[in-house]
């Protein structure tokens, strides 16, 4: 800690007074938008619309908003006295207290007045109404939360430290309002009956339904349940994933040195790219009209025919598009084994297969855990690739979809179907916890590492190449199928080549005052960068404060916390999306239509990739490197700046590089959420690709790969390397030569 907090210990507590008085002061209460469709700061001062939360209360009529403003004033009282256990009860008092007053006004009065007709008819009609929150009353409330969590520190929870609680309770307010609330408004349409009634009937009917739990594929029938679909083909994909993952990372870290710059852009290639242009690439290939079934009729004469579509084709997308994500978790794992433990095994005599199989393999069960775990649920709440090529295969993404949008729309089938989704991920999620128990896997420590890393044994090193060189030729292979659409004037009529796509899409003309956007696409374009470049440090930085709450801090509840920053996987992104209209399209969070509820769905939805490459690499760093820290007096916030930070730059450029480009490239969590002033990339390409317009699609798309390209290469370069202060193995094979 320093000496300037050491002497003022509760000048955090002053700081979060004072932004939520400026909050009441200086900023609109009530929502507007700007332009741009994010929400305004805009005049506080003479308009209703736009006034400040003291005026509003004291000249509009709303006194109700008085609450909060006592709450911080309480709060501000509590820092008279010295820290201790009667000042932290007056700050949590006045935190939690002014913070729940606001948001049960805010749930009780909406646009229309009352919105419970039990209060109307209490107190009566109310002759005026409030709006969904804008900036001052969200600073004011994450400000009353800071400091009830301040106040629970004083009193001696979370070991008196005032940023461990602060972040604790404020993160858990977040998921709980961003991903917890949502989705349980969602899914209690599961409980209602056809008349709207609660029904524990219709529940337990919709879940053990025969469409979902049928075998009639084992006795000959046409297909199975949806639930042993999903479940069949999550784990198919998580162990093919966790293995291509696997042996991509020991070909990057331990294999030739050569390979391991370009097998870092092959292998970021599908996470970089549309998830309908790989789909559109193996439809080309494995199609009726594609090229390997041209090649068996001509051969051999068989004739083409749907053999892709189904469970093999929508496995094969699957692993296309996610192995990527578990080579990312895995490298930064096999970057932190420690290569003195193998040396010390190698001393042992031990050779080198003994040593991968007992030392290397087991300190490697982390990232195999998470990525296992993040293949799975990635693969229970696709959509995208199921849509394209699963043909006659459902599983539970898309039945939930067509239950939703489809003519039937049965809101409680598809409330019941993402139930089981949840319960899948709940049960992965315990898979791992007993596949990881409670041994210790930390390798880097504070001491000084000069260990070599082990070159892969031989027999592994053939498994390695074998395996994963050819699934990166095939990788080249869609590509070059998948984009060659974009530099020809019709595919499958006229090869002939032309840039007349990309001029449609971006092309650029000098006007009267300059440069002329003329391009159709451009302002889809510049709208997906700007919400993507703002959610994805939001992103990287709460999953790895999570990943570290969760890793090094013990409190009450964490159980359901992990699971609640978890849970946006676990559930489709077509149900995010619409779990996100209900929640958010009245008072008190009125968001729907503005950018702002895109960007917290971008934050909210890859959330969890953070979480899991932040865990896996702090499974590595040894706990006693924090604890120096503290005892030298560094406060937490220091120590995680200047010490768990750097260690974890794999997990950070993981996070960064995967947050931006999963919100360049989704589809099915936006789809519901777009709006005229607000379009994305990707539904501009999915409307050119209704209108039979592939060419300006994948020209599109190769201009975002390119984009994304660049962004990504420039994450590395400012992020780094982590330096773990080891010998590189190139400047010991002289020696290693003189010697032999």
């Amino acid at each position: 800690m320093t000496r300037s907090l050491l002497r003022k210990p509760d000048a955090p507590v002053w700081a979060w007074v004072a932004a939520g008085l400026l909050g009441y002061l200086l900023l609109p209460w009530y929502a507007l938008q700007d332009a741009n469709g994010l929400l305004a700061f805009g005049r506080t001062w003479g308009e209703q619309a736009s006034a400040n939360g003291l005026l509003q209360a004291l000249v509009f009529g709303r006194p109700w908003l008085l609450a909060g403003l006592a709450g911080l004033l309480l709060c501000g009282a509590a820092t008279l006295l010295p820290p201790g256990g009667r000042q932290g009860g007056l700050l949590a008092a006045g935190g939690f207290g002014g913070a729940l007053a606001l948001l049960a006004s805010g749930f009780a009065i909406g646009a229309k007045g009352w919105n419970f007709a039990l209060l109307e008819t209490t107190f009566g009609a109310l002759a005026l109404q409030q709006f969904g929150m804008g900036w001052g009353a969200a600073i004011a409330l994450v400000s009353l939360v800071v400091l009830g969590a301040c106040g629970l520190a004083r009193r001696g929870l979370f070991r008196g430290d005032l940023f461990v609680a602060a972040a604790v309770l404020t993160c858990g307010a977040l998921l709980a309002l961003f991903i917890v609330f949502p989705v349980l408004k969602a899914l209690a349409g599961a409980f209602l009956g056809e008349d709207g009634r609660v029904a524990l009937t219709a529940f337990a009917g919709r879940l053990a339904s025969e469409r979902n739990w049928g075998l009639q594929c084992l006795g000959g029938g046409v297909r199975c349940g949806v639930a042993w679909n999903t479940l069949f083909l999550g784990l198919a994909t998580a162990a093919s994933t966790t293995l291509l993952g696997t042996l991509m990372a020991l070909m990057a870290e331990r294999g030739s040195r050569r390979l391991a710059r370009p097998l870092n852009v092959l292998a970021l290639l599908p996470i970089i790219t549309p998830p309908f242009v790989v789909g559109l690439g193996l439809i080309l290939l494995f199609g009726r009209a594609g090229i390997v079934n041209q090649l068996l009729e001509a051969a051999f004469g068989v004739q083409p025919s749907r053999w892709f579509y189904g469970w093999l084709g929508v496995w094969i997308a699957q692993t296309f598009a996610f192995t990527p994500i578990a080579f990312m978790t895995v490298r930064g794992v096999v970057q932190g084994v420690s290569p003195s433990l193998e040396e010390a095994a190698q001393t042992l005599r031990a050779d080198a297969r003994q040593t991968f199989r007992t030392v290397t393999l087991p300190l490697l069960r982390p990232g195999l855990a998470n990525a296992f775990l993040v293949g799975f649920i990635e693969s229970m709440a696709d959509f995208g690739n199921p849509i394209v090529v699963g043909g006659q295969f459902s599983v539970l993404s898309t039945e939930i979809f067509f239950a939703i949008v489809g003519a039937q729309y049965d809101q409680g089938r598809a409330a019941a179907l993402a139930w089981l989704l949840t319960l899948f991920a709940l049960g992965a999620f315990a898979l791992q916890r007993w596949a990881l128990g409670r041994r210790s896997y930390a390798t880097v420590g504070g001491k000084g590492d000069g260990g070599v890393p082990m070159p892969l044994p031989p027999d592994v090193r053939r498994l390695v190449h074998g395996v994963a060189l050819p699934w990166i030729a095939f990788t080249l292979l869609v590509y070059l199928f998948a984009f060659a659409g974009g530099f020809v004037q019709t595919w499958g009529r006229d090869y002939t080549l032309t840039l007349a796509h990309f001029r449609t899409a971006f092309a650029l003309e000098w006007g009267a005052f300059g440069v002329v956007w003329a391009g159709t696409a451009w302002n889809s374009f510049f709208t997906t960068v700007k919400l993507a470049a703002l959610s994805a440090p939001v992103t990287a930085a709460m999953g790895l404060l999570i990943a570290w709450l969760l890793a090094r801090t013990r409190f009450r509840g964490r159980g359901l916390f992990e699971f609640s920053a978890l849970l946006a996987f676990a559930i489709p992104g077509t149900v995010l999306g619409v779990s996100y209209i209900l929640a958010f399209n009245v008072p008190p969070i009125e968001l729907t239509g503005t950018g702002l509820i895109i960007v917290l769905c971008f934050v909210f939805r890859n959330l969890p990739v953070g979480v899991r490459a932040g865990t896996a690499a702090l499974h590595q760093v040894d706990p006693s490197l924090d604890e120096a820290s503290l005892m030298l007096r560094a406060s937490t916030l220091q120590t995680l700046r200047h010490v768990v930070l750097p260690l974890l730059k794999p997990a950070l450029v993981a996070a960064l590089v995967y947050s931006f480009v999963r919100a360049i490239t989704t589809v099915s969590a936006v789809i519901f959420l777009v709006t005229a002033e607000n379009e994305l990339a990707t539904t501009y390409i999915i409307g050119r690709v209704g209108n039979g317009d592939y060419g300006v699609a994948l020209a599109y798309c190769t201009v975002l790969i390119a984009m994304m390209s660049v962004v990504t290469a420039g994450i590395q370069w400012a992020v780094g390397e982590r330096r773990l202060g080891r010998r590189a193995a190139a400047a010991v094979q002289p020696m290693a030569g003189a010697a032999a």
